[in-house]
């Protein structure tokens, strides 16, 4: 079975990292016009080197970090406002976002073979810390205040899926569902930031692309369940909010 016959059994819809590239950049530049020179890319993805294949990063230059482990949007407010700031002039803000999970050439998901290395480790490593810890019912995690503070990433992505607990530990494909329930905490942590910070940017859009990244081993192309793909107009009246590119005319006629 092929690499891509075992990453669709879990993600129908996944595209390869160079396929949602394409087509997603080229839909914003056919149909909004936008001037790819002008866009300033963003990422709220995990702080994983096997992150450093998405393709978006071969095609925007100077991506602003906003993520750290599992993908969540650490840098906050006063990052979000650092990243409005540096938009140039006449151009648009891109925002790809999401956690990542590996999978091996078996088809085990969770785990994955990393470039240069024979055994098979973790992916996302933080994100199957924080599932071990939940099996091993710790309520809350065995942080001193000196610990936290050394270890403020993981605590927070502890916690932010602590909610959700139950319903990770009782699902089939538990690496899986925890993998999930994160992106669900990115989108709305993200989205949350952005609204705090709308009033900040001089640009008149904010696309915003959300997914899964699938990580393959080094001989095959990562993959990207794509789960969201929405605008902001700044200009518009309103409360900003975002508007789903997914269900548009010209998305469905790619």
């Amino acid at each position: 079975m092929k690499i891509k016959d075992k990453v669709t059994q879990y993600y129908p819809n996944a595209q390869t990292g160079t396929e949602v590239t394409e087509t997603y950049l080229a839909l914003l530049e056919k149909e909004y016009k936008t001037d790819l020179k002008k866009m300033l890319f963003a990422t709220s993805v995990c702080s994983d080197d096997v992150n450093v294949s998405t393709d978006f990063r071969r095609v925007l230059s100077r991506p602003f970090t906003m993520g750290g482990l599992g993908g969540l949007p650490y840098a906050g407010y006063t990052g979000m406002v650092a990243f409005s700031h540096h938009i140039p002039d006449g151009g648009d803000a891109f925002i790809f976002y999401g956690p990542h999970i590996g999978i091996t050439d078996e088809g085990e998901l969770g785990r994955m073979r990393r470039i240069g290395q024979e055994r098979i480790t973790n992916s996302c490593g933080a994100l199957m810390l924080t599932l071990e810890r939940f099996k091993r019912s710790e309520l809350t995690p065995a942080y001193t205040p000196l610990n936290m503070y050394y270890d403020t990433q993981q605590y927070q992505l502890e916690q932010s899926l602590m909610p959700y607990k139950h319903e990770i530990l009782t699902a089939k494909h538990q690496n899986k569902t925890i993998t999930d329930f994160a992106y669900s905490v990115i989108d709305y942590q993200l989205k949350y930031i952005v609204a705090m910070a709308a009033k900040e940017f001089s640009c008149d859009r904010i696309f915003l692309l959300g997914g899964v990244v699938i990580n393959t081993s080094e001989e095959y192309n990562d993959y990207v369940d794509v789960r969201n793909f929405d605008v902001i107009n700044l200009k518009d009246e309103g409360d900003n909010q975002p508007l789903s590119i997914l269900t548009s005319e010209a998305f469905k006629k790619l």
